[in-house]
């Protein structure tokens, strides 16, 4: 089953938001690395950022349901990138559970919005 129009809206805005809190966690990573003089901020910084890609790659994905394959491992990247900034351990809880929120609720309206479309396409045949 192909994901519906509600169902890629809400998705996909949650993976933008992702987006967003995972370049700004990339930022954080990368910086902190380098008062330290971690010789792994480089990989800190283009890793979260390529990450924050991944998720807008993902948002455009809906259409099919390799996006939402992609929208799931990006939620099990970003809680692995707790492992660098235990901060991403709450970004990921928060936006598994909106993602997770919105895939199923999305379709359950999906669902009812075809219901309804076609209630009212036999109402009008009667």
């Amino acid at each position: 089953m192909t994901p519906g129009t509600l169902t890629r809206r809400l998705c996909a805005t949650t993976l933008i938001a992702q987006a967003l809190s995972v370049a700004l966690g990339a930022l954080v990573a990368w910086r902190l690395a380098q008062t330290t003089d971690d010789p792994r901020a480089g990989a800190f910084l283009w890793g979260g950022l390529a990450l924050a890609g991944l998720c807008v790659v993902a948002a455009g994905a809906l259409r099919s349901r390799r996006g939402i394959l992609l929208g799931w491992v990006v939620q099990f990247l970003t809680l692995a990138a707790g492992v660098v900034l235990p901060a991403m351990f709450v970004v990921a809880g928060l936006f598994g559970f909106l993602w997770w929120l919105c895939l199923t609720q999305g379709i359950r309206m999906d669902r009812l919005t075809a219901q309804r479309a076609a209630a009212e396409r036999d109402q009008e045949g009667s």
